[in-house]
């Protein structure tokens, strides 16, 4: 029996997109946090997620994070971090930026539609600063019907 993965875990609702994400250390191949869409209290999106997490466990502050973390970690992603957020919460770009070159590669499945902000520049944001933004392709399909689902689709009424 297959396991579902973490993105479709998240609840299927017009108002955002179920994206699912892991921080992982490079050296140990090991993972360190999970997440996904809403699955903390709040608007939280998976990566905040993961975050908070791993803020938890080492009990401080998300932006005081970044020097306890392993110092070559990646972060998996299904869909491209926010750059703006319609909420008012902390962009996960502005997230990833904050832990000071922990996160050296985010690898994404799908760059972020342009449903509720127009286009993110999220990617270039950290690319701007040497974190790789690299698009694993191959399931783009599958994780975008993921990610929308409940999403009112073109011709349903």
């Amino acid at each position: 029996m297959a396991t579902a993965h973490p993105a479709e875990k998240s609840p299927s609702k017009p108002t955002n997109f179920r994206v699912g994400a892991l921080v992982l250390d490079v050296d140990t191949n090991t993972i360190l946090a999970t997440g996904y869409t809403l699955e903390l209290e709040g608007n939280i999106h998976a990566e905040q997620c993961c975050f908070m997490k791993l803020a938890k466990e080492h009990n401080v502050a998300e932006d005081q994070l970044g020097p306890l973390l392993p110092k070559n970690s990646v972060l998996y992603t299904t869909m491209e971090p926010c750059n703006k957020r319609l909420s008012g919460n902390l962009p996960c770009t502005e997230r990833i930026l904050n832990l000071k070159g922990v996160i050296k590669t985010v690898y994404v499945s799908v760059l972020e539609p342009e449903k509720f902000v127009r286009q993110n520049e999220g990617r270039k944001k950290l690319e701007d600063v040497g974190i790789k933004v690299e698009l694993v392709g191959g399931l783009e399909d599958r994780i975008l019907a993921v990610a929308t689902a409940g999403h009112e689709q073109k011709g349903e009424v």
